[in-house]
Formats: C-alpha cells, sequence, structure tokens
C-alpha cells in the first residue's frame, strides 16, 4: 500500500523542499493518485497538516498522511479517504522521528489526451494549489 513513488519519495535531501509523488487513493479527495507534491521536509507539523512520513513497520517506504492529533508518544495520522485504511486505525500512533515533513503544494499532471484550448485553460486553473491543513481533523478523529 505504497503512498509514495519509490522513485519521488525521498527522505529530507540537501534542500528543504524536494518532490514527492502519490501513488494510491487514502487521500483522496486532497490528493489522488499521480499527484505530484512539494514537500517541506523537518518542517513544523500541526493539527490537520498533510505529512509525509515513515511506515511505522515498513520504514523504506514513505506515505502521506494528515496528523489528526498529537497524542503521547507521537502523532495520530488518518487518510482522507476513510475506505482506504493505512492509517492510524491499522497502526496505531507514529512515533515523533518518523514523520518526516508537510505537504505544501499539490501539482496535478496534464492528463493524456488533454490538449483542446478548453481543457489546456482549465487544468492551468486547477493544475497548482496550495495543501491547507485541515483544522477539523480532531472533530472528525472524535467522531469515529
Amino acid at each position: 500500500m505504497p503512498e509514495l513513488s519509490q522513485e519521488t519519495g525521498r527522505a529530507r535531501g540537501p534542500l528543504p523542499f524536494g518532490p514527492a509523488e502519490v501513488t494510491g487513493p487514502s487521500m483522496v479527495p486532497t490528493l489522488y493518485h499521480g499527484d505530484l507534491l512539494l514537500v517541506h521536509w523537518g518542517a513544523r507539523v500541526r493539527p490537520g497538516d498533510v505529512v509525509v512520513l515513515r511506515h511505522p513497520f515498513q520504514q523504506d517506504l514513505l506515505v502521506v498522511k494528515r496528523a489528526a492529533q498529537r497524542r503521547e508518544g507521537g502523532w495520530w495520522v488518518l487518510g482522507d479517504n476513510a475506505y482506504a485504511g493505512g492509517d492510524s486505525t491499522d497502526y496505531g500512533v507514529v512515533p515523533e522521528d518518523l514523520v518526516l515533513g508537510t505537504v505544501r503544494l499539490r501539482y496535478r499532471p496534464l492528463g493524456p489526451g488533454r490538449r483542446s484550448p478548453f481543457a489546456l485553460v482549465r487544468w492551468a486553473l486547477s493544475a497548482v494549489r496550495p495543501v491547507l491543513s485541515d483544522r477539523s481533523a480532531a472533530r472528525r478523529l472524535r467522531a469515529r
């Protein structure tokens, strides 16, 4: 159940920002399979932020989730798609040192066959968006 491609999902590099590519459905509707991300490595995490972390059981695997709540021992993280699984409901609290950075921007690549002027304008208006914190994540956590 990888969430970031192995080629672009690297842990902290020489620069504080770096790219990552989403694979999998766990963050739909915020992020979709194939979205490219700009990650701020080592950034301070607040509840509601979308974060990149090492999977607690497979630490060579990077995943992207929403940091819902800070708990004793680390972060409780959830996917925005409740039906996809693969979050703290499966593996518990994620230790602080496994949270690598926060997602700042989402970039959707141009899809195949989208070359009409209308499709290009529509893509240009929606391709790059900031990934905003969802401060209601703690309320959703209590509702589960």
